[in-house]
């Protein structure tokens, strides 16, 4: 056992000095290797997401219930109160473990030019649901949660306070506490005066988000009859765009769905419960021949182009070195140690660069640039997961290999003879 742990570390020694000996060629190799690795990382990041998001839970389901016939949906208000708690009339019947509604109100601060940069879509909620119904602002911990808890508790109580993402207050040129009158192109007539009471915690895919307390929204539909000779305004009864429901496990799901289908109270508009990640799906259905194609095409190519950047290295590194190689097989190397010592050094650079690629990206993108911002739907950031490390240490050792099999069985076959009587 020792001898064979002594023979490896001999051999991995006589390979790091044959990766330093050309420092120029190896930096290169390794240069592509890690911009490849990186494009690869970026594709499967945004694929591990949307895969994620689109997949089934097994347990801790989110429902979503929108208009059946219609998009965007629109549904009356008054939908809202028996819907959070999933048409349940029975003693028996299935109740929601959680539930919010969002509405959906289209505003900007430049009533006149109506730029998109002083454009916002606020999701109109109850403000207590945004810690407990609002993806990955549901998963914060210690004093990032503390944080939001406190913008909650405000907006709770000033319910014309608004939260707004980091990159939406940059948009806008605002800063907390600042005010501002809002003009809306979603619903004419309801104007709303709001103050900024800050932002979400940053690092999540809600730097672009907005969040407004619904009592304030719906209180606008209040007023603009009271100012309107108590005509209702024409979006006052279809202001209701969806309802979330988080039931325990799938079973719990197809009860509620059942009793909401079943209701009478749902007739006009009709309505349809559907698993969040089964609404994903449909809303990206435009999108999967793009995604077919980063994953069956461009994934792969990126790989092959990978494989003959590092063939073409080793290549070049054989065809020097076969003077060295006959040497070494005077010496007493066999072809088996000759091919273990090229394919050591492809995968060597390989493997580290690989990795080193996946954790400046990780590094890079989740902690300064906070996230890649490749809108797509309504995912506004990608974020590079932790599977990342593996994938680049996985990515730069196996495409080494098999860019440098080819070279490295051509040095294994080196001919002693054939090299010295072309010296001689």
């Amino acid at each position: 056992m020792l001898s064979l742990l002594d023979t490896l570390v001999k051999y991995g020694l006589i390979i790091f000095k044959n990766v330093r000996r050309n420092l120029l060629r190896t930096l290169l190799t390794s240069l592509g290797t890690m911009v490849l690795v990186l494009v690869i990382t970026l594709i499967w990041s945004v694929l591990h997401f949307l895969d994620k998001a689109m997949a089934d839970k097994a347990s801790n389901f989110k429902v979503i219930v929108t208009e059946r016939w219609q998009i965007p949906s629109r549904m009356p208000l008054a939908y809202a109160s028996t819907l959070r708690e999933g048409a349940a009339t029975k003693p028996d019947d299935i109740r929601p473990k959680d539930s919010c509604t969002w509405q959906f109100y289209g505003a900007t601060i430049d009533p006149v030019k109506r730029d998109r940069d002083f454009s916002m879509i606020y999701f109109a909620m109850q403000p207590e649901k945004i810690l407990t119904m609002i993806d990955e602002l549901e998963d914060l911990q210690g004093e990032r949660r503390d944080a939001l808890q406190k913008l909650v508790d405000r907006m709770q109580s000033q319910r014309n306070g608004v939260i707004l993402g980091v990159s939406v207050l940059k948009r806008l040129k605002k800063q907390p506490g600042d005010r501002m009158q809002l003009t809306s192109f979603s619903h004419k007539g309801i104007d709303l005066e709001v103050e900024i009471l800050g932002s979400p915690p940053e690092g999540t895919r809600h730097d672009t988000s907005c969040f407004m307390n619904a009592d304030y929204f719906n209180a606008a539909f209040d007023d603009y009859k009271a100012k309107n000779k108590n005509q209702p305004h024409p979006m006052a009864d279809k202001s209701l765009g969806l309802v979330w429901l988080r039931v325990d496990t799938k079973a719990d799901f197809q009860k509620i769905a059942a009793q909401i289908s079943d209701s009478p109270l749902y007739r006009n508009p009709a309505v349809k419960c559907e698993a969040a990640s089964s609404a994903v799906a449909t809303f990206l259905e435009s999108l999967k021949d793009i995604f077919w194609g980063m994953r069956w095409l461009l994934a792969p190519a990126v790989l092959v182009t990978l494989s003959l950047v590092i063939a073409n290295a080793i290549s070049i590194s054989v065809r020097e070195r076969r003077m060295e190689i006959a040497v070494l097989k005077v010496l007493g190397f066999r072809p088996a140690h000759v091919l273990g010592l090229i394919l050591g050094e492809a995968v060597l650079i390989g493997a580290i660069s690989g990795l080193a690629s996946a954790s400046a990206a990780y590094y890079l993108i989740n902690q300064v640039a906070g996230g890649i911002n490749f809108p797509i739907a309504f995912f506004s950031k990608f974020f590079i997961p932790i599977d990342a490390f593996g994938w680049g240490l996985g990515i730069g050792t196996f495409t080494a290999f098999a860019g440098a099999i080819i070279p490295a069985w051509s040095a294994r076959s080196v001919r002693v003879a054939d090299v010295f009587s072309k010296v001689a």
